[in-house]
């Protein structure tokens, strides 16, 4: 593929040239450092052949390097408003379509035309646990999924046992996460209160917990975590009783005083097929 130049995207001139504000309510904030996209990118290691699915590309800033290392990228933005730079931004890139639309309500399988995709996404917090799970539970699923989010729940995704959180045990039952890069606050356009990092999560061909046992694994779970501060024997007992909690946690080698945030995923996946 030809290299096209890229100078940087002067964010703050573009939103004026179209008489554009960041929209709060959306949580925009602009990723426009020219060297935290090119880590990015390498985080995503992409090869020349891929197909990747990008999550609100906002202004395209980061989506002129991911034409660049891929085959093609189909780029899902939100905010019809955005689409005027947008086009502008990329027009340069054939291998690029864009989608208006909320990622929450399309399939996935309909917007790669490949099962071995890959996701990038700069996505807020109120969104994030719903995205992933909506990947995670499409049909293919991605082979590798980048996101910049909040370094807190950078943090929550790549838990271990001792600070799990549902969120934890929801991407760790799919794939391996670990946080890739940390990006400063300054960085985006406008800068958000609080750093951001980068987290790579490379997915396994079949889940951890079976796929038939799934639909149990998050019942359990949600259970779990729904009451943090009590034990386990007495929080899953929201979902089983307590004498039913219990006997499970007993059949599953798990002391019924401990918390759901200290269970392993192995654990969990012991009270699955424990369960009757």
């Amino acid at each position: 593929m030809n290299e096209i130049p890229l100078p940087p995207l002067d964010v703050p001139a573009l939103l004026r040239q179209y008489g554009l504000r960041p929209h709060k309510g959306l949580g925009q904030n602009f990723l426009q450092d020219e060297s935290v996209l090119r880590e990015i990118v390498s985080v995503a290691d992409l090869e020349p052949v891929d197909t990747v699915l990008e999550i609100g590309p906002g202004l395209g800033s980061l989506t002129r390097h991911l034409a660049l290392a891929a085959r093609s990228v189909t780029a899902v933005e939100l905010d019809r408003n955005l689409f005027p730079p947008l086009k502008k931004v990329l027009a340069p890139y054939k291998n690029v379509r864009l989608v208006q639309g909320d990622i929450l309500a399309l399939d996935p399988a309909d917007l790669v035309d490949a099962p071995d995709y890959v996701v990038v996404a700069n996505i807020p917090y109120y969104i994030t646990s719903a995205v992933i799970r909506h990947l995670l539970e499409s049909s293919p699923r991605p082979r590798r999924i980048v996101l910049t989010v909040q370094k807190e729940v950078a943090a929550r995704i790549c838990a271990a046992p001792g600070g799990m959180s549902l969120l934890a045990l929801s991407v760790q039952v799919y794939g391996q996460p670990s946080i890739a890069a940390h990006i400063p606050a300054e960085a985006f356009y406008p800068a958000p209160s609080v750093d951001s990092a980068v987290v790579r999560m490379d997915i396994y061909l079949e889940p951890v917990i079976s796929s038939a046992r799934l639909e149990t694994f998050f019942r359990l779970a949600k259970a779990g975590f729904g009451q943090k501060r009590k034990t386990l024997r007495n929080s899953l007992a929201s979902l089983l009783g307590r004498d039913g909690a219990g006997s499970l946690l007993a059949a599953a080698g798990i002391d019924p005083m401990r918390r759901a945030e200290t269970l392993s995923l192995e654990e969990w996946g012991k009270l699955v097929v424990s369960i009757q």
